[in-house]
């Protein structure tokens, strides 16, 4: 493999870095980018001859001049590494409530712990698939983030079918006290991923902002769930419950169009 260095001198800010991105996306020999702004450089890791990634940098037209290139032994990337570990992190996180919220929303009769889990669930297939994502090309992320943007449409849709059924069925009184105490512990969890996702040096791409969408709404539908149970316990009836599930999956609904459409 060889490494390239080039020198971008009109290279100043992260939409620089992006515009390169979509300009070099789609060549084959390209194994990785490392973008240095603050010094204008960008490394390019890359298999065969550089004439074609060259000419790409150069109609860009913002200053490039190769400046090196030399063969590297080099086939591990901190960046990715790095990413995958926090990937892998938050994906333990989710998937550790969804078993928790979807085994307590059953036992305690909620719809709001019930539709939390499975938004939870929603979450770690995404970043499951995220993990697929890593290193890989700019087309490649956007195809990750529009695939999740479905998924959580399909889940949305499962859910307004089971708040439906429960609003004009048999009214099942859920525990209040199991609500308020396991979407307390949600909430910490998914405050810890959304910290450790807002620190990530990659939160700009594509899937990253996807997987940051699915958490902020987490920590709003956490909240909710809360309040939830309160109105349970004080109404002595099941329809706040429902209501917050309702809500549950419309944020779920605008949460995939928001991601859909970055992936354009």
């Amino acid at each position: 493999m060889n490494k390239t260095i080039f020198k971008i001198t009109k290279m100043d800010c992260p939409s620089e870095e992006n515009l390169i991105r979509m300009k070099l996306d789609g060549i084959s020999s390209i194994v990785n980018l490392v973008f240095d702004i603050p010094n204008r450089k960008l490394t390019v890791f890359h298999s065969g001859q550089i004439d074609q990634i060259e000419k790409s940098v150069l109609e860009l037209n913002l200053g490039g001049k190769k400046i090196s290139t030399e063969q590297t032994d080099q086939t591990e990337f901190k960046e990715n590494a790095d990413q995958k570990k926090l990937l892998w992190t938050v994906l333990g996180i989710n998937l550790s409530f969804f078993l928790i919220e979807i085994t307590t929303g059953i036992i305690s009769k909620s719809m709001g712990l019930v539709a939390d889990s499975l938004d939870m669930l929603a979450d770690s297939f995404v970043y499951g698939i995220s993990l697929f994502a890593v290193g890989g090309t700019l087309t490649k992320k956007k195809r990750i983030a529009k695939l999740a943007g479905y998924v959580q449409i399909i889940l949305a849709i499962i859910g307004f079918i089971e708040v439906f059924k429960r609003f004009f069925g048999e009214e099942k009184l859920p525990n209040f006290s199991t609500m308020i105490v396991v979407s307390a512990f949600a909430l910490i969890g998914n405050g810890i991923c959304l910290y450790i996702l807002q620190k990530s040096k990659n939160k700009k791409e594509a899937h990253m902002k996807a997987i940051m969408i699915f958490t902020s709404n987490d920590v709003i539908i956490n909240l909710g769930v809360i309040i939830a149970g309160v109105l349970v316990n004080w109404l002595n009836s099941s329809k706040p419950d429902l209501i917050i599930g309702t809500i549950v999956f419309v944020l779920v609904t605008q949460g995939a169009f928001r991601i859909l459409k970055l992936s354009k």
